[in-house]
């Protein structure tokens, strides 16, 4: 191999051999170089045969040189044969990684990288070798050897053999390997069968399969130990039946395909753990802090400390847990508190992550940072959601261990009246239990994973299936099926001398210092109309009421603002003249809001919560997925609730009750009988959802909502609640289904070894292949659609017609009437199947829903 200089600049020299090097090669050259003295930059580039280095000094250049040279009598591979099987290995591994390559690919790229050293080398040193070198670099006991592999341009796009985690070809080689990786897929006993078995002498594949059965065996020993015969022990039974009759390819195929099972659903866990975490964190990316010096810089959220001032201005979420130094605000916690008012913050105040500042600008020292935050809370609560498993599953769990003993006895039986060592074996190797233990988690996670993608996320299996037996759904009315974004309707003059302008008026004086989402209403109001109300002078400090109402004295009179109790009870203000306007504004569903000045009422402000745009339509998909009872709960007065249950379509529901009457509600209903879904956004609403038995929140509701719901939808579209009970009706009979393939495959594969038409290594093969065929299933998406055969039908003709169109097959007058009919027709089918709109040349795909 001969380096050849292709330019110089400076101190960075570039070399290039005239064919392209192995990355076993590279490795072992980048590994070199790398140690001399005064090499500051280096790049190895396998593919296109060069070297990129920086150097410090001349010294160092002619070292760099030297060492080139080297390679002309003595190729790198001949000189470290353990490196380079540990470059094949990663070369290996970055090829699969990249290319996704199949398992045939890869293993071609290992018996070309091993190609050239084990001629000449005994195999079981190889062996030891390539384990060695590889295990004590990945998991950071030892320097290794190849300590050059990082520096490899394209040594696999990031795979490498860092240290502190098991890279591919690390769990591949390593015997025992363990089944837990927190990167991805633990392929260990999969890819050593796949991968190593053609190129290893039998004894290594008898050592392999004795190996990888021992904790196996363990595993079915210790379950005996604790007086328990489940799944564990039928497994260890098959393996040691196997080992004993010295059926080592058998044994290495249950291990194989029980390791893949196991693969398989800690996969697609981790998959759908990643999803929910992501769909649920907290977007903040970047932030402002305040530099000693007053100068404002931008920093990563991941790295602020405790020790920085960050600045969060009018608008912007607040990225941190922590403590007000300066400044003043209002923040909005709605999505923390549920609280409508925003609160005043100011130096010395706790602010919450997630929360925004609506106005004003403060000056932040975080409290909680990283895992201390909303964030980490986010993915406990989700961790934990895979303890709630299904009722499903857990029947599946019970019954799987159940059957167990029926196997042995069974088996037992088959020996007992043919003295058949196979036939028993072969019992023992078809059991039910694999399938139904692994089908019905993989069926819920992946319902749960495709549930992200949908804005649909589900916190546990149970609810899954919660959501697929519910009858009853119940909807809080504000926040939930109404925006929560309060516009005003209507104002009301109930005295000639204080006219409509001038009620607005003197409602906005008294609102604008107070901006909670009602009062902002009345305040925009006031702005569009062009009524000025800033200039108003307060005799005395403004009295604000929780939840009541506004009080002040303007111009020398009592001004108060308020609820019916307000203005009637506390203020003692007579509202019997406007009785017959107020029922007008309740049947128009509008809240009422009271002004008096000087202890009489002059005036009415009709308030108005839009309702969603997409409610009456989720109302009505509802009652098509065939939920009998809908009703509404909701705090406001009979007359409001009747107007928007009535827009709405919702023939029950129930006014003017308070939080724990909510929940009492659900309780009642799940006490006929019902299975109850709540719907709700708030504070007020967490009882009920806890009480029912499937809880629906929006993303941006209360966190305490959130933390008490089961699912949560997110994007804040309330129709996602249907795909949601759709979810979950696909989720359960997807898991019904493999319960029938299971069961029903596996009979017949029971019925051959109990005859003795199938072999055990055979019965083993069938019985894995039928559990990982319905693992596959099961991570099937719960929403795929098969092919609609009408639409296909009216495709294919219409594609035919225009076929037809181009190649003239009609000739004469009549075939072109009768063929631009049947076009029409055929593009009239197209458009019915939702298809129109093609042009006469427009590619029109056979299979619409394939």
């Amino acid at each position: 191999m001969q380096f050849d200089l292709i330019h110089e600049v400076g101190n960075r020299t570039r070399w290039r051999t005239k064919v392209p090097m192995t990355l076993a090669s590279a490795a072992i050259i980048a590994d070199d170089l790398e140690r001399i003295e005064g090499v500051t930059g280096l790049t190895v580039n396998p593919r296109t045969g060069s070297v990129v280095a920086t150097v410090a000094d001349m010294r160092a250049r002619v070292r760099l040189e030297a060492a080139l040279k080297r390679y002309r009598t003595e190729p790198p591979v001949r000189r470290h044969r353990a490196a380079a099987a540990q470059a094949a290995a990663v070369r290996a591994a970055g090829e699969i990684r990249a290319r996704k390559a199949r398992p045939c690919a890869a293993a071609k790229e290992i018996a070309s990288g091993v190609e050239g050293f084990v001629a000449d080398m005994p195999i079981l040193e190889v062996w030891r070798r390539v384990k060695d070198a590889v295990f004590s670099k990945a998991t950071g006991r030892g320097a290794g050897v190849g300590a050059g592999v990082p520096a490899v341009a394209g040594a696999a796009a990031g795979v490498g053999v860092g240290a502190g985690r098991k890279s591919f070809i690390g769990r591949m080689l390593t015997i025992p390997v363990s089944s837990t990786d927190q990167d991805g897929i633990d392929f260990g006993p999969l890819a050593r069968f796949v991968f190593l078995r053609p190129f290893l002498p039998m004894g290594v594949n008898q050592i392999n399969a004795i190996l990888g059965s021992i904790p196996l065996i363990a595993e079915g020993v210790k379950a005996l130990l604790k007086g328990k015969l489940n799944v564990s022990v039928l497994d260890a039974a098959a393996l040691t039946v196997s080992l004993f009759r010295r059926d080592f390819k058998t044994a290495g195929l249950l291990v194989v395909l029980l390791g893949l099972g196991e693969m398989l659903e800690n996969f697609t866990r981790k998959r759908s753990m990643a999803s929910l975490a992501d769909e649920l964190a907290l977007r903040v990316d970047t932030v402002w802090v305040r530099a000693e010096d007053g100068r404002m810089l931008t920093k990563s959220l991941k790295d602020v400390t405790e020790a920085d001032r960050v600045v969060v201005r009018a608008g912007s979420a607040i990225p941190v847990d922590g403590v007000v130094l300066a400044g003043e605000g209002e923040v909005n916690q709605a999505s923390m508190t549920g609280e409508a008012l925003p609160v005043r913050r100011s130096q010395g105040g706790s602010v919450f992550a997630g929360t925004v500042l609506e106005a004003g600008e403060i000056d932040v020292r975080p409290t909680g940072v990283g895992d201390g935050t909303r964030l980490s809370q986010i993915v406990d609560f989700i961790e934990k959601s895979e303890k709630a498993k299904a009722g499903i599953q857990g029947k599946a769990e019970r019954w799987a261990d159940r059957i167990v003993p029926a196997h042995f006895i069974l088996a037992g039986l088959v020996y007992a009246f043919t003295r058949d060592v196979n036939r028993a074996a072969s019992v023992l190797m078809v059991d039910f239990s694999c399938a139904l233990r692994l089908a019905t988690p993989l069926a819920i996670l992946t319902a749960m994973k495709s549930g992200t993608h949908e804005g649909v996320i589900v916190k546990g299996g149970r609810y899954l299936e919660a959501l697929s037996e519910v009858d009853t759904v119940v909807f809080d009315k504000t926040g939930t099926l109404t925006e929560s974004a309060p516009k005003l309707k209507r104002v009301v003059s109930l005295d000639e001398s204080f006219p409509e302008d001038e009620v607005l008026r003197l409602a906005a004086c008294l609102e604008e210092h107070f901006p909670h989402p009602v009062g902002r209403a009345v305040v925009r109001a006031a702005d569009e109309q062009g009524i000025a109300h800033h200039d108003e002078t307060h005799d005395t400090e403004i009295e604000y009421v929780v939840a009541h109402g506004i009080a002040s004295s303007v111009d020398g009179m009592r001004v108060v603002l308020g609820s019916r109790h307000f203005v009637l009870e506390d203020e003692g203000v007579d509202v019997a003249p406007a009785t017959g306007i107020r029922e007008e504004l309740a049947q128009d569903g509008l809240s009422i809001l009271y002004l008096a000045v000087g202890g009489r009422l002059i005036g009415l402000l009709g308030i108005e919560d839009p309702i969603r745009d997409e409610a009456a339509e989720t109302i009505a998909e509802l009652r098509m997925l065939g939920i009998r009872r809908i009703v509404m709960l909701t705090g406001d007065d009979q007359k409001t609730a009747a107007a928007v249950a009535a827009r709405l379509g919702i023939e029950e529901f129930r006014a003017g009750i308070l939080p724990h009457e909510k929940a009492e509600t659900v309780a009642a209903l799940k006490a006929n009988g019902h299975k109850v879904l709540m719907v709700g956004d708030g504070v007020n609403d967490s009882p009920a959802l806890s009480s029912a038995d499937v809880g629906v929140t929006l993303k941006d509701g209360a966190d305490i909502a959130r933390e008490v719901a089961d699912v949560v939808l997110a994007g804040n579209d309330l129709r996602k609640l249907c795909d949601a009970i759709r979810l979950g009706r696909a989720a359960m009979r997807r898991i019904r289904q493999n319960f029938g393939i299971s069961v029903g495959l596996n009979g017949v594969f029971l019925a051959g070894g109990l005859t003795g038409l199938l072999m055990p290594a055979l019965g083993a093969l069938l019985h894995n292949g039928t559990t990982i065929g319905v693992c596959l299933n099961a991570m099937r998406d719960p929403h795929a659609k098969g092919i609609d055969i009408d639409r296909a039908v009216e495709n294919a003709v219409h594609a035919l017609e225009k076929v037809r169109d181009v190649v003239g097959l009609a000739e004469d007058g009549r075939g072109h009437a009768a063929q631009g009919a049947d076009a029409g027709r055929g593009r009239a089918l197209a458009g019915q199947g939702g298809h129109g709109g093609h042009g006469a040349h427009g590619g029109i795909p056979l299979l619409a829903n394939a």
